[in-house]
């Protein structure tokens, strides 16, 4: 017997839920096996819309060899080619170059995140430059597939719980 489907489980717990998920019916979601490429792609997406993060991310794959980089091959590429070629910010060249350098030396230690618990990845993909709270957590739903992760900082999903529970404002949570 397998694991049981947590939008089942949800939808007894809760009926307005259970409404909402009847409602929207089948849905998937695109998972990343390459945990440095999450993170990596990540950093590039944020704050961007669509099409502009897959531009840059498109540009920064074919400087590559449609391959993904090494971390060392991340920090010996100059600035000016991951700022002019790319399109990357200085800021996001300051992230990717400070996910790599952490790889290289092995102070974060990626295959090993799926062996700790929610909190500890957080705190130690937060010790990256780029990735805050939001990316661990978006990182334990796409990259890690964990089902059991509600990003309860994020902005849309106080929107959506204060919509669908008729609140008259947005609820301040926090993690316990």
């Amino acid at each position: 017997m397998g694991e049981p489907d947590p939008l089942v489980l949800l939808s007894k717990q809760d009926l307005k839920l259970g409404r909402l998920i009847k409602s929207i019916g089948n849905y998937s979601i695109q998972i990343h096996d390459n945990l440095f490429e999450s993170l990596l792609k990540s950093i590039v997406y944020q704050q961007l819309a669509s099409s502009a993060a897959n531009a840059i991310y498109s540009r920064f794959l074919l400087y590559y060899g449609e391959a993904l980089s090494t971390p060392e091959q991340i920090i010996s590429t100059p600035d000016a080619v991951l700022r002019f070629t790319m399109g990357l910010s200085f800021k996001k060249i300051e992230y990717i170059k400070n996910l790599a350098a952490k790889r290289v030396p092995g102070e974060l230690y990626i295959h090993y995140l799926p062996s700790l618990q929610d909190e500890e990845i957080i705190t130690e993909l937060v010790k990256v430059k780029g990735i805050g709270r939001w990316t661990a957590e978006m990182f334990l739903i796409f990259c890690l597939k964990w089902k059991d992760v509600i990003p309860l900082g994020n902005l849309g999903v106080k929107k959506a719980i204060q919509k669908l529970y008729n609140l008259s404002e947005l609820l301040l949570m926090s993690i316990c």
